[in-house]
């Protein structure tokens, strides 16, 4: 699917112009140029990149291949880069979206495979206010960028209730099966850091000013959003040592259980010692033991087994060992 938003002379140009047209409004300079594919087919892929923006067969590649790392390459007419959008549920856990931007002077181009709400609020924005616009695609593509960044929020949002909810549980000695939780938030923690940090360093690299597609006005912007993945990926990162706390936590009390049960059966074995010692002591059936033949030393023997046994239950039960 093909959007596109286009600004003549400061102003909004109703309608979707047919894309034949997309390479003359690419070569004016008074038109200030967006096209957004969406889930393109691959006959929109050659038409829109190959015939009427002329990209680089190699940009056009990596637009088509999924990149695991966020990037930015120059070429002589345009920047290519590679930013990744994030979304996480209790559910389905971390996904990402890869959002490819070519910008050049007046135009910029971007591709994705799935909808993403940032190109949607962007394109929202930029209707309704205009001005946003005339400031140029770099400014574009700096919305864009942003907004990606804005939602990390909500992820991370989630994934700190997950760790209150988890360390809850542990405080509270819940019976649910807490271990699997426990890794599988730490498998998302790091994944979670595998994004942030090269995204950081995508916006850095930008921030430099190294390349002739962004205008220095914008750098600022530009270090304001590495200012935000830095604080996001230090926030990841406490709550990475926050989780490590949590299992180690969760290992103690499980220990401790464990531990609590075997003191139990060993207070239960030795309450039994003194009915098994003398009742072993009697069963020996000596021939020549005078208390074999005495009937009230069977009841001695009985009283003794069954007076010892109370007083060390009671004792071990004071001590709370039982």
């Amino acid at each position: 699917m093909i959007h596109s938003v286009v600004y003549r002379d400061s102003k909004l140009v109703a309608g979707c112009p047919p894309p034949e047209s997309l390479a003359a409004l690419r070569l004016d300079p008074a038109v200030m140029l967006w096209v957004d594919l969406t889930e393109p087919t691959v006959e929109e892929v050659r038409q829109i990149m190959q015939e009427l923006f002329a990209v680089h067969p190699v940009t056009i590649e990596d637009c088509l291949q999924d990149s695991p790392l966020p990037k930015h390459e120059e070429y002589e007419n345009y920047v290519y880069i590679v930013a990744h959008a994030v979304d996480y549920s209790r559910t389905e856990k971390f996904t990402t979206t890869e959002l490819d931007l070519i910008l050049g002077k007046n135009f910029l181009l971007t591709f994705h495979r799935r909808p993403l709400k940032a190109v949607e609020t962007c394109r929202e924005r930029l209707l309704r206010s205009p001005s946003a616009a005339l400031r140029g695609p770099d400014r574009v593509a700096h919305t864009l960028l942003d907004l990606i960044v804005e939602h990390y929020e909500p992820a991370l949002e989630s994934l700190r209730l997950e760790i209150e909810t988890i360390e809850d549980a542990v405080l509270a000695r819940s019976k649910e099966p807490l271990a699997q939780r426990i890794v599988d938030v730490r498998e998302d923690i790091t994944t979670l850091r595998q994004i942030l940090r090269p995204q950081r360093e995508l916006t850095v690299a930008l921030a430099a000013g190294r390349n002739a597609f962004f205008r220095p006005k914008l750098l600022p912007y530009l270090r304001d959003l590495s200012d935000d993945l830095v604080r996001m990926e230090e926030q990841v990162k406490a709550w990475s040592e926050q989780l490590i706390f949590i299992f180690k936590l969760f290992l103690n009390r499980s220990a401790h259980e464990t531990n609590e049960g075997i003191r139990v059966l060993t207070g239960l074995t030795a309450v039994t010692i003194p009915m098994m010692v003398i009742g072993s002591w009697f069963s020996m059936n000596f021939r020549h033991s005078p208390l074999l033949a005495s009937r009230p030393a069977y009841w001695v023997a009985v009283s003794i087994m069954v007076v010892s046994t109370m007083v060390l239950f009671f004792h071990l039960k004071r001590r709370k060992w039982l």
